[in-house]
């Protein structure tokens, strides 16, 4: 790998005979695979001959961070005296992830033991009852987990044994995490913690009565009605990107994805190549909610925008992935969010919520106002109950008028 980026031979023999060559030489390879240019290839090179001088002594080279940092700062001491450095603090991160990538590519990096958290053993136990007693799909499980992270976390400063857990202690986390969210995610944080204290209960850790006595918030029924943009928002949002950037192609194509087939952003960021049918125009999507594939006809607009970012954007890789980030390393994207939220608000866009929902939300609302029914909307969004479908119905406002206003026949 030193031949490709050397050409000279007093460069190519520093870097050949510094110590771990083989490992430095792996890992460069394993970079010029993910898409790295040339010159940060030589760039990674020239961090990783500091590295490898600074820990040549360890003859299993393993570090902490603390002494990739440690490292990192000499390294960036040592550039600042060649005039080699703009920005300190750039250099200095720019050395420790490139170190703490490659430790990690060799699997050698030595992390200081973290400290074990409290009731980690019953969130295990509720997650694995949730996965094979109730058939909790990963999603719920994950979120529900998330929640009742956030509890124990709030709880252990109470330092008392779970065993010991007061519904007072509950109803006062619930009323501190919703002065910083909304009722509707206060009601699902009550919800999760509601089915853990059944579950911690009916394995004894703690009175059965503390379940029963949770309350969550009242959620008004006009509360939870979807927000998006208008279709013609929505149509320049996909004009805005229809251009010859790289960024705006693969992006184009995402945002299409999420308000034609009003996907979520997790059944975007998981397609894979396989999943798009050429041959016989069709694309199959993956619904966790509903834990089964479900499968589109791919309309010429969306297969048009999906096979310019495929053919002109994204590089020939072992991701099975889709949409790919744009610069090395590559990886799956993972933050569609700030992909659609960014791009809205820099065109004015004002709704109430931003990114890949909003889009979806654009779609069912723009599907109403072409006359689809609501159980047309709702196969076509994935939905599992209908009562998903019926809110996008008050959202329809102009339409509900039309029906209100007609002609009564002269009564009064």
């Amino acid at each position: 790998m030193f031949e490709k980026l050397y050409k000279q031979g007093a460069a190519l023999d520093r870097h050949s005979c510094a110590p771990f060559a083989d490992e430095r030489q792996r890992y460069l390879a394993h970079c010029a695979q993910q898409g790295y240019s040339h010159g940060a290839l030589c760039e990674i090179a020239i961090a990783l001959l500091w590295v490898a001088h600074e820990f040549s002594a360890c003859p299993e080279l393993k570090a902490t961070s603390l002494q990739i940092q440690v490292a990192a700062g000499r390294w960036t001491r040592h550039q600042q005296r060649r005039h080699r450095v703009r920005n300190s603090k750039v250099t200095r991160s720019i050395f420790s992830k490139t170190s703490t990538r490659w430790l990690q590519f060799l699997g050698n990096q030595a992390e200081p033991i973290r400290e074990h958290q409290p009731f980690t053993a019953l969130i295990d136990d509720f997650a694995a009852w949730m996965k094979y007693e109730r058939g909790l799909s990963p999603v719920t499980i994950q979120n529900r987990r998330w929640y009742l992270d956030k509890f124990l976390r709030w709880y252990v400063a109470m330092d008392r044994p779970i065993s010991e857990v007061q519904i007072t202690d509950i109803d006062a986390f619930l009323a501190e995490y919703g002065k910083r969210t909304s009722r509707i995610t206060t009601a699902t944080s009550a919800a999760a913690l509601k089915a853990f204290f059944k579950y911690a209960g009916i394995r004894g850790w703690c009175p059965c009565s503390i379940a029963e006595a949770i309350q969550s918030p009242r959620v008004f029924a006009q509360e939870n009605v979807p927000s998006g943009p208008a279709w013609q928002d929505v149509r320049r949002l996909l004009a805005s990107m229809d251009t010859d950037d790289s960024f705006d192609i693969r992006d184009r194509a995402i945002a299409m994805l999420f308000a034609i087939y009003g996907l979520r952003s997790s059944e975007v960021s998981q397609l894979k190549l396989e999943d798009i049918d050429w041959e016989h125009d069709q694309i199959s999507v993956w619904r966790p909610k509903q834990r089964r594939r479900q499968t589109y006809p791919l309309i010429a607009l969306v297969g048009n925008a999906v096979g310019r970012y495929l053919q002109e954007v994204r590089p020939p890789c072992s991701w099975r992935e889709i949409f790919l980030t744009i610069k090395a390393p590559l990886r799956p994207t993972s933050h569609l969010n700030n992909v659609i939220s960014q791009r809205m608000l820099a065109l004015g866009i004002c709704t109430r919520h931003r990114g890949p929902h909003a889009l979806r939300h654009a779609c069912a609302a723009h599907l109403i106002a072409q006359g689809f029914t609501l159980k047309e909307i709702g196969d076509h969004l994935g939905h599992r109950s209908s009562s998903s479908t019926e809110i996008y119905a008050k959202v329809d406002l102009p339409s509900l008028r039309k029906v209100a206003e007609f002609d009564l026949g002269g009564l009064s």
